[in-house]
């Protein structure tokens, strides 16, 4: 397998929810692979995945992540396989912890017993896509006698992960670990820890992903809404502890003392930025990606900045003259 690059579709919170179909529509005419749908507050995964799948010709759509504590392995699974047959093309689905606020907060769901919850979501949703009858009798997953009538066995599973209990179910189950907001280092030693866990339960290595968040010679409002949807995530469990580890560890502390976003986002430095994502020149952006693939990241899926470039036009303009026969091929 050689390494990849798709988009993650993002979810500024001071553009248009609709730029999210533009987005997918500019990738594909880019030639991007794939295009992660995600959820927020804005639209429902699957219809947004629909509306998208509708209006592409080539992209593969990735579902996701989802909140396992939020959808059972049946809804989704019966979301992945209406999708892919309303759009005539393979659907793959993604799954995370997500947050307390999302989880707890929204839907008044339990965020415990994380780890188990994915391991019983992933080994049902495995089944399911595959066309079995589900009748599983987990710690966390319990369901019987459900049947996709279109079962989906091309679609690959994805966990999110940040923290090693994660880190271990995505090696010992999933086809594909995804990390967001993170440096290559730590895209290296999640490398290594799935390599290690997968060789020792005797299966191939699940491929890894990343998301980065990326702008084209970005000026102050680009840097400006980088930081604005950073901010959500400071007080985040293994967020903040990432951020801290890098040295920003007053930040959060403020985000986890209840300092307001605006606050916040104006106190985010652009070293920060720096660190997690891939800014500036088209030049400069191909040598951040190509760091984040020779540190182990099979895929590279890239956020797009749009506060000064709608639909991330230009940057896809620019991520296309980047030679893929340059970035190092991929583990298999």
């Amino acid at each position: 397998m050689s390494a990849t690059l798709g988009i993650a579709i993002p979810f500024w919170l001071d553009r248009p929810d609709e730029e999210a179909v533009e987005i997918a529509r500019t990738a594909d005419r880019a030639g991007i692979q794939t295009v992660w749908v995600g959820e927020m507050a804005s639209f429902d995964t699957f219809a947004l995945a629909t509306a998208i799948g509708l209006q592409t010709e080539r992209v593969r759509v990735k579902v996701g992540p989802l909140a396992v504590g939020v959808r059972s392995p049946v809804a989704i699974a019966l979301g992945v396989s209406s999708v892919a047959t309303l759009v005539s093309r393979p659907v793959d689905i993604a799954l995370g912890a997500s947050s307390p606020a999302i989880v707890s907060g929204w839907p008044a769901r339990p965020w415990s017993g994380l780890a188990v919850h994915m391991r019983d979501s992933v080994v049902a949703l495995r089944a399911l896509l595959d066309g079995e009858r589900l009748d599983v009798d987990g710690t966390a997953v319990r369901s019987h006698g459900f049947k996709l009538r279109r079962p989906q066995p091309e679609a690959s599973i994805t966990v999110a992960a940040f923290g090693p209990q994660m880190t271990r179910v995505a090696a010992r189950f999933a086809d594909e670990l995804v990390l967001n907001l993170v440096t290559p280092d730590h895209v290296a030693r999640t490398r290594a820890q799935l390599d290690h866990v997968a060789g020792s339960v005797g299966r191939p290595a699940p491929r890894l992903a990343v998301w980065v968040p990326a702008a084209l010679d970005p000026g102050e409002r680009a840097f400006a809404q980088l930081a604005r949807q950073l901010a959500v995530y400071l007080a985040a469990p293994g967020y903040g502890e990432l951020f801290a580890g890098l040295g920003f560890g007053d930040l959060v502390q403020r985000a986890r003392a209840g300092s307001p976003r605006a606050e916040l986002a104006d106190a985010v430095p652009p070293e920060l930025l720096e660190q997690i994502g891939a800014l500036g020149s088209t030049r400069q952006l191909a040598a951040r990606i190509a760091a984040y693939h020779e540190a182990g990241a099979d895929h590279v899926a890239i956020v797009p900045s749009t506060a000064e470039d709608p639909a991330g036009a230009q940057l896809l303009d620019a991520v296309r003259q980047i030679d893929p026969t340059q970035r190092p091929a991929a583990r298999v």
